[in-house]
């Protein structure tokens, strides 16, 4: 052993530690872009402002400043406008009122309302917050009379909630019954345009066809199937509207696979398993496209998602209870913890 240590110090072939990979760093764009400071400056006077500015002054508010945004160049007013006159997207996720009287608490403890709301020009003429839903009810709460507003005249970023809003992290429920909310109010207004250019409202394709689901039952358990959808579920070339009738017949599916799989965890229940990670184990084992790794830049499914919601439903109806094991539950509910 001596021997060994010593020629490979003699020969030089002595291992070096790997070199630590640098955190907590991100390079600056190489090239430069956005405004210069005298471009983002705006007047009052300013003819881009003007429509804003009137809209302020219709609803009883004032106008305090107007600039460029820096990165696109986007007209921007900053106005001061009477609560009462801003309401949330009527898409939004459902008003949290715990996460509001925190929020309201938290502001009131430090005296200040500092960021102001994103607020464009709704359908109805009023005006409409795509990602201020809990700040305002906080406003409410607090009694505010006004609420700082920042108003772009680009309407479309009603239809960006998951982009802007920050305030309160969205779990897979809330992001599907937005997203879908926003599919169903855009097959109104654009029901012929294609669903696969609404990538940027919507995010991903499986969050429509979840949030249908989620729209009938809001205890429906999308975690269990996101990992099958992700997998399965693409953009539509479809127009909107046609996407949204053919996504209601997967939905209609995936509630029958769902009500089968109840069927088989209640069995298990039965026979002594009490795990809470029993729907996600069965879930997975009917998965017909588990073991499928999706490749970077892979953009084609392995297999249609019709093809494997057929599958599913087969491997549902002749589950085999006798070959679950409590080693396996262990290694689901491991799993999942991770994701947590």
């Amino acid at each position: 052993m001596a021997q060994k240590k010593s020629s490979a110090r003699k020969s030089g072939t002595r291992k070096r530690p790997a070199a630590k990979r640098a955190r907590g760093k991100l390079a600056p764009r190489k090239e430069a872009r956005g405004l210069a400071a005298s471009d983002i400056a705006l007047g009052l006077s300013d003819p881009d402002v003007a429509g804003m500015s009137a809209l302020v002054d219709q609803v009883g508010g004032a106008a305090i400043g107007a600039y460029r945004e820096p990165l696109s160049g986007r007209t921007l007013l900053l106005a001061a406008v009477p609560i009462a006159a801003v309401q949330p997207t009527p898409f939004q996720r459902d008003l949290s009122p715990t996460h509001a009287r925190r929020l309201a608490d938290r502001i009131d403890e430090t005296g200040a309302f500092l960021d102001p709301l994103i607020v464009v020009r709704g359908e109805d003429g009023q005006l409409w917050t795509p990602n201020g839903r809990h700040r305002l009810a906080a406003a409410k709460f607090l009694g505010l009379r006004q609420i700082t507003a920042l108003i772009s005249p680009d309407d479309s970023l009603a239809y960006r909630i998951l982009a802007l809003n920050t305030e309160k992290a969205h779990n897979l429920k809330d992001r599907s019954l937005e997203v879908v909310r926003m599919a169903r109010s855009l097959a109104a207004r654009q029901g012929k345009t294609k669903e696969s250019q609404f990538t940027a409202e919507f995010e991903a394709p499986e969050l429509i066809t979840l949030g249908l689901v989620y729209e009938k039952n809001l205890r429906f358990g999308g975690g269990a199937y996101s990992p099958l959808l992700k997998k399965v579920d693409r953009w539509s070339d479809a127009p909107l509207a046609t996407s949204l009738r053919e996504r209601e017949g997967y939905a209609a599916r995936i509630e029958e696979i769902d009500a089968a799989v109840k069927d088989v965890v209640a069995q298990l229940q039965k026979r002594g398993f009490r795990s809470p990670y029993l729907r996600n184990y069965v879930v997975a084992r009917i998965n017909p496209v588990r073991f499928h790794k999706i490749k970077k830049g892979d953009t084609k499914p392995p297999m249609p998602i019709a093809a494997a919601l057929t599958r599913m439903a087969a491997a549902a109806k002749k589950f085999n209870l006798e070959s679950v094991k409590t080693s396996d539950l262990a290694m689901v509910a491991a799993g999942a913890e991770s994701q947590d």
